[in-house]
């Protein structure tokens, strides 16, 4: 009884969320249920079971499971761009991509729904332009910040090939662990970029 009351006022709770936290919630519990089972499992009523809240709720809120998915990507990806210091916006090496490993152990689930819509986008090209878009923020944000750090400034290229190599070590800490093993790679990866700033000291931090 009191289980059964418990859940009953949990999904009662939710369901009186505003609309912004309502949606986030249900965001949150499509990427859970992808990371958990894979996009085969991503249905209506699997979103509304790990969210607490009823079918038709999940509905009302995205329409169609194809605005579902796309709207889980863009969150996951806005999620990893404030927690990895992907562009802290300092200039400073010292600061790039400090919270990667952290990032990765604290919210797994956020990093292999990423690597499940990739893999699922072979498979379903019209799920392509959303990833391709999509991660087109993730090349902007390191772009961005390399052209802070480095004098010359920074092309597509230089900033495809750094996210790379982050984007690598996230996929290797997810399926080895090693959260160490992610940070001394940053450390060498922060020593490059030093060399490509110049002097190998950070930029003052009045350098726009």
């Amino acid at each position: 009884m009191t289980d059964s009351a418990d859940t009953s006022q949990s999904r009662g709770s939710r369901k009186r969320l505003n609309y912004g936290e309502g949606r986030e919630a249900l965001l949150n519990a499509a990427v859970r249920v992808v990371a958990r089972g894979g996009l085969r499992k991503l249905t209506y009523r699997a979103v509304a079971e790990e969210a607490g809240v009823t079918h038709g709720l999940v509905v009302h809120h995205f329409g169609s499971r194809d605005a579902l998915i796309e709207e889980a990507l863009a969150h996951t990806i806005r999620t990893s761009l404030s927690t990895s210091a992907l562009e802290p916006g300092t200039g400073k090496v010292a600061d790039f991509s400090t919270g990667l490993s952290d990032m990765v152990t604290a919210a797994p689930g956020t990093q292999m729904f990423q690597y499940e819509l990739l893999l699922e986008s072979t498979r379903r090209p019209e799920l392509l332009p959303q990833i391709r878009a999509l991660y087109d923020e993730y090349f902007d944000a390191t772009e961005r910040e390399l052209s802070r750090m480095v004098p010359a400034g920074a092309n597509r290229a230089l900033a495809r090939l750094i996210f790379a190599a982050l984007d690598g070590l996230v996929l290797h800490q997810l399926v080895l662990g090693e959260p160490d093993v992610t940070d001394a790679a940053l450390d060498e990866l922060r020593s490059l970029l030093r060399l490509l700033a110049g002097d190998g000291a950070d930029p003052p931090e009045d350098r726009p």
